[in-house]
């Protein structure tokens, strides 16, 4: 009877502790699971711990976290966007992350995007942002102000070919938009003394973002630029060689290269201000990284994972190679800053300003949207229709 106890005993002790041995799960897109799934196995050989990468169509992690994490069955780890954040953290769905000596290794611009109420929640990885992408066939001289590329568009522009020096995602599509408001002072949320967002200081009707609508409302009476134009529609200007210059990301060279174009990356064109003075304009930066679940019961596991196996030269070059962005990682940024595709990108994004990542931002794309749709249509000038638009936002976050 001692002897059916004793293995009973140790039955039951040897389930307990297979039920409690800690094992890591990652959600993350088809680009980074092969290469967090090499990490995993050196982390298991180094820690014995077992590390589950899962593949969730990039645009589906967000929600499906939302709906699992609470639950206990979402996963420790997730890749996502910065973005993301405010969102994930004002409901209590991540965990806040403490580098360390670590933090003197990422740019300290892409550590600020992950940040939110006063700590970091995320691990950076790589940063984008739009830039001008030009075929060298049909730019003979890249212009540097708006001016100059006012001159060469009408030197080259036929809607009936068509033709145009310049085209970009505008049906509607304030993101791709915004340079234009930014360079001479437009925004989307001014800031508080302490460096946070202030969601009732609107910025995309002040003097700045009109003289940068209303240059975009005159292309389009001049008939310099189309409007209504969508991913499809600018891919197929550009790949067919009716468009000269494409207002895009990273996510477009690959394409740009299969196409057999040869491209080059530069600033957008500095626009004259009200002044007279030239303003750079400021993309979004959107950063993507590593974020942690508040809800995983393994959050020191977690986070050693990140901070000694992710945040590592080797794993975030790896990581560049399977998707090109300039690295947030500052040793590794070193290593691939002589890409001159790496070093275009970074100079555009050094004037680029965070995507805005709290909850408030939500309520703003509806309303920008309907705005630029309008200017382009031309059933509104550009401040009546984005004074509308800021009035509509501040309506809908309740600030008046």
């Amino acid at each position: 009877m001692r002897k059916l106890v004793g293995i009973l005993m140790a039955l039951t002790v040897g389930l307990v502790v297979f039920a409690q041995a800690p094992k890591l799960v990652i959600w993350a897109d088809d680009t980074r699971t092969p290469v967090l799934r090499d990490i995993a196995r050196e982390f298991t050989a180094a820690t014995g711990v077992a590390v589950e990468v899962v593949e969730i169509a990039y645009d589906q992690i967000r929600g499906q976290f939302i709906t699992a994490a609470p639950t206990g069955q979402g996963p420790d780890i997730i890749v996502g966007a910065h973005d993301w954040v405010g969102e994930l953290a004002a409901n209590g769905l991540l965990e806040p992350i403490n580098f360390g000596a670590k933090l003197a290794e990422f740019s300290a611009s892409a550590v600020q995007a992950f940040s939110y109420g006063g700590q970091n929640y995320g691990v950076p990885q790589g940063t984008e942002n739009i830039a001008i992408i030009y075929n060298k066939a049909l730019v003979p001289e890249m212009p540097e102000t708006w001016d100059e590329l006012l001159e060469f568009a009408r030197e080259i522009t036929d809607p009936t070919k068509p033709m145009y020096a310049l085209v970009f995602q505008n049906g509607p599509d304030p993101y791709h938009w915004f340079p234009m408001l930014s360079a001479c002072g437009g925004y989307v949320f001014g800031t508080n003394p302490d460096g946070s967002l202030n969601p009732c200081d609107v910025g995309l009707a002040n003097e700045g973002a009109l003289r940068g609508a209303q240059l975009f409302a005159d292309m389009i009476a001049e008939g310099l630029l189309p409007s209504g134009v969508s991913w499809d529609t600018m891919r197929a200007l550009f790949f067919g060689g009716n468009a000269a210059m494409v207002i895009s990301g990273p996510w477009l060279v690959a394409d740009t290269v299969a196409a057999g174009i040869d491209y080059g990356i530069a600033m957008i064109p500095s626009i004259r201000c009200a002044d007279g003075s030239y303003g750079v304009p400021k993309p979004f930066i959107g950063v993507q990284g590593f974020m942690v679940s508040s809800f995983s019961q393994n959050k020191i596991l977690a986070a050693d994972f990140l901070l000694n196996y992710v945040a590592t030269t080797d794993a975030m070059l790896a990581l560049y190679e399977r998707n090109p962005r300039p690295p947030a990682h500052l040793p590794t940024f070193e290593i691939v800053s002589s890409d001159p595709d790496i070093a275009a990108w970074g100079l555009q994004g050094q004037y680029g300003i965070p995507m805005p990542n709290i909850p408030e931002m939500a309520s703003v794309w509806g309303a920008w949207s309907d705005a630029q749709s309008l200017i382009a249509n031309g059933q509104a000038t550009p401040e009546q229709a984005l004074t509308e638009a800021v009035a509509k936002i501040k309506a809908a976050l309740k600030c008046e």
